[in-house]
C-alpha cells in the first residue's frame, strides 16, 4: 500500500515533468522576477489563490495573496496568505496544525488567479473543521424529493455538515 496514491512517500509527477512526493515537507518553488511580474493584482494589491490537494485534485480553499505572501509561499514551501479582515499575514496551519505543503504554484492565462497544489496535513483546510471549504453545494432536486406537485426542478442548498462557525480562519 505504500505506493498507492494518497499515501506518504508516493512520488507524483508535476506539470513540468519533475516528481514530488506526498511527504509533509517544505519544498521551496523556484521562481524569477519575470514570472512574478506576470501576476496581475487587483486594486487592493491582491490576487485570489485557489488551493488544491495535489494527490486527489480536490479543491480545498480560496484565499488572497499579495506579492509578499506569494514570495513567502514560493520561498518557504508553505502557504502564506493575506487576511483581509485582520489585515495581517498568516501561514496556513500555524494555529490549527492543518498545514499545507506546497508542491507547485501556477498562474492563469490572464495572471489574475493562482493555483497552488499542496499536500494537506491534518484534518483539512477549512476553519469549520471540514476537509475543504467547498463542502456545501447547490444541487438540482427532483419534484418528488421537494414535495412539489408541478413537476419542476428547484434549487436546494446541500450541506455535508452543520452550518459553519463564525470563527475566524487562520
Amino acid at each position: 500500500m505504500d505506493n498507492a496514491p494518497g499515501f506518504p512517500g508516493t512520488p507524483w509527477l508535476a506539470s513540468n515533468g519533475s516528481s514530488y512526493s506526498h511527504e509533509y515537507a517544505a519544498t521551496p518553488v523556484p521562481y524569477d522576477e519575470e514570472d512574478l511580474a506576470k501576476v496581475a493584482y487587483n486594486s487592493d494589491g491582491l490576487v485570489p489563490a485557489i488551493v488544491q490537494e495535489v494527490t486527489t485534485g480536490e479543491v480545498l480553499m480560496l484565499a488572497w495573496m499579495d506579492e509578499t505572501a506569494l514570495k513567502r509561499t514560493l520561498e518557504s514551501g508553505r502557504t502564506w496568505f493575506w487576511s483581509r479582515s485582520r489585515q495581517e499575514y498568516w501561514c496556513k496551519g500555524e494555529t490549527s496544525g492543518d498545514r499545507q505543503w506546497v508542491r507547485e504554484v501556477s498562474y492563469d492565462c490572464d495572471g489574475d488567479a493562482l493555483l497552488i497544489l499542496v499536500v494537506q496535513e491534518g484534518k483539512g483546510a477549512c476553519h469549520t473543521g471540514e476537509r475543504t471549504c467547498f463542502y456545501r453545494s447547490f444541487r438540482l432536486v427532483g419534484a418528488s424529493q421537494r414535495g412539489r406537485s408541478d413537476g419542476q426542478l428547484s434549487m436546494q442548498t446541500a450541506s455535508t455538515s452543520e452550518e459553519p462557525s463564525n470563527a475566524p480562519s487562520e
